[in-house]
Parts: structure tokens; sequence; C-alpha cells
């Protein structure tokens, strides 16, 4: 779906801000997300943004309402990974067990697969199933030596696995493969194998820095844009309908779903 200019600008420019903060300030980046949606909730990479700032914010249902959203629109399997950690959060891990076996995954890339590996595993746990949960991340990617975007945090959730189920020497074995993979830091690896070896950090700055520390610090400019755009909404009429919209979009898909089921169920009979 095209845009005109104008609008097509004002819409970029909050998905970019949605990009910039999601990590560091997930509630910042939903702010910007709504705006977004407010402005063209028909386009899918609008819903898809809307749906990891609120996945972001632990704001689940809303999430996977949006991600059904965008996967209607594009046709694509590429969230469905993320979908099923939603059903996680809503605290369903069965759904996304069943997920995990659903045809969808076959057409995932690489990546794809490993993150729904990933997810499978923590389904399984969240089920109790810790054993299982180390069977289901057991992969020819846990074994191979090569690093990938996901070498890291598929170690490092076998290792958390193995220190779960009381398998402690081989949770620091694959604690230390996790370090080798993780070049970036973005685990926190190297921080459970200092436990694990009795060390502990002593952060013999905080106290300085806390007191040096500025008692408030100014908002961006980009900041109170976004505030003074969610703010301007006073009645909430937009947000509402936009509220009740994702509400029927997630029935409609669980209806769907529901006859689904029945057919298969019919034909099967």
């Amino acid at each position: 779906m095209s845009l005109p200019k104008t609008l097509a600008d004002d819409v970029a420019r909050n998905l970019v801000m949605v990009a910039q903060l999601i990590d560091e300030d997930p509630e910042q980046a939903y702010a910007y997300s709504r705006i977004a949606l407010r402005l063209a909730s028909r386009v899918a990479a609008v819903r898809e943004a809307a749906g990891f700032a609120a996945y972001a914010t632990q704001k689940y249902a809303e999430a996977l309402a949006e991600f059904r959203a965008a996967r209607r629109m594009t046709g694509g399997v590429d969230l469905w990974p993320v979908m099923a950690d939603c059903e996680r959060g809503l605290g369903r891990p069965e759904r996304a067990m069943a997920m995990a076996g659903e045809p969808e995954v076959q057409k995932l890339d690489k990546a794809g697969q490993v993150e729904m590996r990933l997810v499978a595993a923590g389904a399984r746990r969240d089920m109790g199933q810790i054993d299982a949960a180390i069977v289901t991340l057991q992969s020819p990617e846990l074994a191979s030596n090569s690093v990938q975007p996901w070498t890291a945090r598929l170690r490092y959730a076998y290792a958390d696995a193995l220190l779960s189920a009381g398998r402690e020497d081989e949770a620091r074995e694959w604690f230390g493969k996790t370090i080798e993979a993780d070049k970036d830091g973005a685990t926190d690896a190297s921080d459970r194998l200092a436990e694990l070896d009795g060390v502990e950090f002593v952060d013999a700055m905080g106290e300085d820095e806390d007191e040096d520390e500025p008692a408030t610090v100014a908002e961006t400019g980009a900041e109170a844009e976004a505030e003074a755009d969610v703010d301007s909404d006073s009645d909430g009429d937009i947000d509402s309908d936009i509220d009740d919209a994702i509400e029927a979009e997630a029935e409609a898909d669980d209806e769907i779903e529901v006859q689904a089921d029945d057919k298969n169920s019919h034909d099967k009979g």
C-alpha cells in the first residue's frame, strides 16, 4: 500500500525512532510505534514494528495481534517464531509447542528455524520439562564450530538449561563456548561463568558515578515530540479505535483457527 509522500515521510521517521530506541528505551519506542500505527495502520511494516515494540514492553496480546495482522498482509512466515513466543508470554506454552510442529516452520530460513528451536525449548522449560528442553536444543547448529549470528544465543540457552538440570560441569563448558561466539557481548555468559567459578565483582566506581550523575536528564527533542504527539490525543479516541481493531482482529484470527481445526478434524474423519 502506497502513502502520500508527506505521510510516508512522517511514518518513516517514527519507524526509524522505533528501531533506534527499542533496545535501550522500549517504552519510548512503543510510543513512536503507536504514532506510526495511527498514521498508517494498513501498512505491513508498521504493524510489524508495532508488534515488536509491544513485544519489547511485554504487551504480548497486543504484539500477537499486530504480528498476525502483518502476516495476513504479507503472507510470509518470518514472524512465526516470535508469534509462538508471544504465546509463551501469555502463559500458553502448549500453543507455542503446537506452532513448533506446524508446516510453517519448514518454510523458515535457517535463522528462523533456530529461533523456533529456542522458543520450543523455552516452552518445554515453561512446562517443567527441562530434560526435553535440553534435547530440543541439541542440533547440528549447536554442534557446529561455525559461528553464526544465532550461535551465541543457542549455546547460552543450552548452557542455562544444563545448569537448571544440575549439570554444572557441562554448563560451565557451554558458557565458555558461548563467550567464544559472543564477540559483541550480547549475553552475560562471562558473568555466569565467573559466578560458577566463585568470582565476585565489586563496582568500586558505582557510588561515585551515582553522586556525579545529574539530578535530572533533559529530554531530547525527539522524545519531547513523541510525548507531545501521544499527549495531544487527549480523548484517546484514536488509540481506542486501534485497540478495538486489534482485539477484533485477534478474535477473527482465533475464529479462523477454530474453523481450520474443525475442517481438519472433519477431513481426517
